[in-house]
């Protein structure tokens, strides 16, 4: 009964989000849900649907009692056929193979992204502040600046293209 709750309690829109899986894979775990509720919904109906036959209620109503005792003998001889299973089952493990190998692959992605960004978070908070920073420290952490203003050095451009539309001209002559 807790698992009825907990399952209804889950928000799947936000763990496809937050988790960044792929298409496929929230395409293939949709489609899944989507079968086992038809499932459950299948089985919930069946369940509740009488398996009890009142042969007394017929054998009452009806005048041709001929007709009763065949579908009593019918009744009585009635077996349900057994269906071997075995390739649904292997058709669902080779599913939840390939799910359970998506979800260990988009794991690893995670994993390195989050690597990533914890170096970034920690690179963030030990760099200096912009003030503190020199010429050269920013040409040595990038390189072509240094290359695009020597390139403009040597081809005696003095002014940097789309400035003065951008900050105007502050010239005094």
């Amino acid at each position: 009964m807790a698992s009825k709750a907990a399952a209804v309690a889950v928000d799947f829109t936000r763990i496809y989000a937050t988790l960044g899986l792929g298409k496929e894979t929230v395409a293939a775990l949709q489609a899944f849900r989507k079968r086992h509720a038809d499932a459950q919904r299948i089985h919930g109906q069946a369940f509740a649907a009488p398996t009890t036959v009142d042969i007394s209620y017929y054998r009452s109503v009806l005048k041709n009692q001929a007709v009763v005792d065949e579908v009593e003998k019918e009744l009585n001889a009635f077996k349900p056929v057994t269906y071997d299973v075995g390739a649904h089952v292997k058709t669902i493990e080779t599913f939840e193979a390939g799910a359970v190998a998506k979800a260990k692959e988009t794991a690893e992605k995670i994993d390195v992204e989050l690597k990533d960004l914890q170096a970034t978070l920690a690179n963030i908070e030990e760099a200096r502040p912009f003030e503190d920073l020199t010429v050269e420290e920013v040409g040595q952490a990038h390189p072509r600046i240094v290359e695009a203003v020597e390139n403009m050095i040597k081809k005696g451009k003095w002014t940097v293209p789309g400035y003065k539309e951008k900050f105007g001209d502050l010239s005094l002559m």
